[in-house]
């Protein structure tokens, strides 16, 4: 008896020490700590942790695909063609490494290679309180923050794209019930080997430095004590420097953004490049809130650079600007849900075992004729979206839109808006002869079509693991 209660007391020992931590030797020759974590699976997330070391690390992996339809446009004009893609393919490791320090490597392979996307590593031992490091997307805009697998819509509105994305830098916020605080300086964009050959060329040929920028934001949060309910009162601005990351030459940017889905590769809205850029001033104003299964949202977002009135022969600048006001409602007794510490909009809560359907509407303006020597295009678009969120990994989404262009709206060509002999890449309109004219000044007041306008209808499969 006493020889069977010696080895059990043994093997108990023995099993105890597997599960402590241990000293082993790295493949450096140098000695380690060694705990075991548990796999699990929380919601189709392969999930490695210990718990009482605060360590837990997980694969973020994200596939959308989509494909679209144009119709009901003056085919005299241009062509849209239809088609499908692979909108994202994002491989992420993200690992929370003990109670004060996160990291994560977010990469994407649409184009067949890989692009960093966040790359950056993160301090979070004080509750609140969080400071990054790395490349990751600044705290400007709540549309832009929101991850694309919770957006409401394929795709952000246009004139999100005149909200500041992922730079290096440095940034720290401040997470309270009421009150969310973001200040931060960043550098330069790593969005793929253009933009990073753009920075180490004007490094090397002409001593660049990498051009700064500084951001902050507000968030009042009123109704943080409220359970089924949010309202989040938000502002932004950032003071902007030229980066060498610009593909349009130092000294230079560029305002363009795509009306609809990235299955149409046409860029209607676009400045070229606006060059002796001295510095640019971006703000916004943010209103959003749910309640329950309805969750909406508005923004104005505007943009102004400032030249060099010496060397540029743009005068008379005024913002790039527009805005957006966005709803959802969930059919079937869902639930809406706000990230406080991100201030943004983060996955439903379906009521249903089989998931729940979103209806969402959208209004949106965008304006890119900023001077009437350069008029890059304005448009309105309206869209409906339903979303089926048939598990909290699989959503499919089905999106309708019409785009309103006004006869600026002709790409990236000449756009001096006071000559009649500047010419667009896409044609706008008729002359008073009744041709198709690629010269918007030519464009007669009874033409039968202003701008190319056009209706989309689209859809997208979501899953991610």
């Amino acid at each position: 008896m006493k020889k069977v209660f010696l080895v059990s007391l043994f093997a108990l020992f023995a099993s105890t020490a597997a599960f402590a931590q241990e000293t082993e030797v790295n493949q450096y020759g140098q000695k380690v700590n060694s705990y075991p974590v548990d796999a699990t699976v929380q919601d189709g997330i392969l999930v490695f942790q210990n718990k009482n070391q605060n360590y837990k690390m997980w694969f973020d992996v994200r596939v959308q695909g989509d494909a679209a339809v144009f119709f009901g446009y003056d085919k005299n004009l241009t062509q849209i063609g239809n088609g499908m893609n692979i909108r994202r393919a994002r491989f992420a490791v993200k690992a929370q490494l003990d109670k004060n320090w996160y990291g994560e490597l977010d990469t994407d392979w649409t184009s067949g290679t890989p692009e960093i996307k966040d790359a950056y590593i993160g301090f979070t031992g004080v509750k609140g309180l969080e400071i990054k490091v790395g490349n990751f997307k600044e705290n400007f805009s709540i549309q832009r923050n929101t991850t694309s697998r919770y957006l409401q819509f394929m795709e952000r509105p246009m004139v999100t794209y005149l909200a500041p994305s992922r730079h290096l830098g440095i940034n720290v916020k401040y997470s309270m019930p009421a009150l969310w605080v973001s200040a931060g300086a960043f550098g330069p964009a790593l969005e793929d080997a253009e933009t990073h050959a753009a920075i180490e060329d004007g490094n090397k040929d002409y001593g660049l430095n990498c051009g700064m920028s500084y951001t902050g934001k507000i968030v009042y949060r009123p109704l943080h004590k409220m359970k089924d309910a949010s309202l989040h009162i938000g502002a932004a601005v950032s003071y902007r420097n030229p980066k060498t990351s610009s593909t349009d030459g130092y000294n230079a940017v560029r305002y363009s953004t795509r009306n609809t889905t990235s299955v149409n590769r046409k860029k209607f809205l676009d400045t070229d490049a606006i060059k002796y850029l001295d510095h640019e001033l971006a703000w916004t104003a943010e209103l959003a809130g749910h309640w329950k299964g309805l969750r909406w949202e508005a923004a104005y977002i505007a943009r102004l650079p400032y030249v060099d009135a010496s060397k540029s022969q743009i005068t008379d600048i005024k913002p790039a600007w527009g805005w957006y006001v966005q709803a959802g409602y969930l059919l079937f007794g869902g639930s809406q849900n706000y990230d406080a510490g991100g201030a943004k909009y983060t996955r439903i809560n379906a009521a249903k075992g089989w998931g729940d359907i979103e209806l969402c509407a959208r209004v949106e303006y965008c304006d890119l004729n900023i001077s009437p020597y350069c008029m890059g295009g304005s448009a309105y678009a309206y869209s409906l979206g339903l979303n089926f969120h048939v598990t909290k990994n699989v959503k499919f989404v089905i999106n309708y839109q019409y785009n309103d262009n006004d006869i600026f709206a002709n790409g990236k060509g000449e756009q001096d808006g006071t000559d009649k002999t500047a010419k667009g890449p896409y044609r706008t309109g008729y002359d008073a002869a009744g041709n198709v004219t690629y010269y918007p000044g030519d464009i007669a007041a009874d033409s039968k079509s202003k701008g190319i306008d056009y209706h989309m209808l689209a859809c997208r499969f979501q899953v991610a693991f």
